[in-house]
């Protein structure tokens, strides 16, 4: 395990009196502390050994998520994603993410999925401190040509962290037996 491969799983609680905007964001950030668990330290081995009869593996989740995230952002920020999210591949290609990412060292990979995370969160906070919640998404259009709510932007975004932290689970399982709800919370020790 390098540093670069060791992903922070810190949670940090938000009093119990705490407002909608800090618990939302709470929430997704419990999640993606799940997910950098079930994801963190492993090898290219680890990262590319899916879990038949599914293809889907760790790297790919982690190359998806950073997709995801900067996806989402363009709903704060209005702007597209940066190399190597930008590829038209990204978005013409719902494949590209799963089958790219076995091509990518572990450290890249890790280093895209923190880049996008962080990228998200200052244009989560900078909206937010902005306008907050109840302003529409710069980019996201509904069928009725209404934009969502940023409320909305995080909440599926939450939602897609849901969904994948099962999948990290099982797969994180099968590679190496860890197993379990929530992150220690003392960082890994880095060998």
């Amino acid at each position: 395990m390098t540093d670069d491969t060791v992903l922070d799983t810190t949670i940090h609680e938000p009093s119990r009196a705490a407002g909608e905007v800090e618990v939302l964001l709470f929430a997704l950030d419990r999640s993606r502390a799940q997910f950098a668990w079930k994801c963190g330290g492993l090898d290219a081995a680890g990262l590319n050994r899916p879990q038949p009869p599914s293809t889907m593996t760790i790297g790919g989740l982690l190359k998806h998520m950073a997709l995801v995230e900067e996806l989402y952002t363009i709903n704060f920020t209005g702007e597209a994603p940066g190399p190597p999210l930008d590829a038209p591949e990204a978005r013409t290609d719902p494949g590209w993410v799963w089958r790219s990412a076995a091509d990518d060292t572990p450290e890249e990979l890790y280093r895209l999925w923190r880049g996008a995370v962080e990228h998200s969160r200052v244009a989560m906070a900078k909206a937010l401190a902005d306008g907050g919640l109840d302003q529409p998404a710069k980019y996201a259009t509904l069928d009725d040509g209404t934009s969502p709510n940023l409320r909305r932007v995080v909440v599926d975004l939450h939602d897609e962290y849901a969904r994948h932290v099962g999948h990290a689970d099982l797969l994180r399982e099968a590679v190496d037996g860890l197993v379990g709800e929530d992150p220690p919370q003392e960082p890994p020790a880095v060998v």
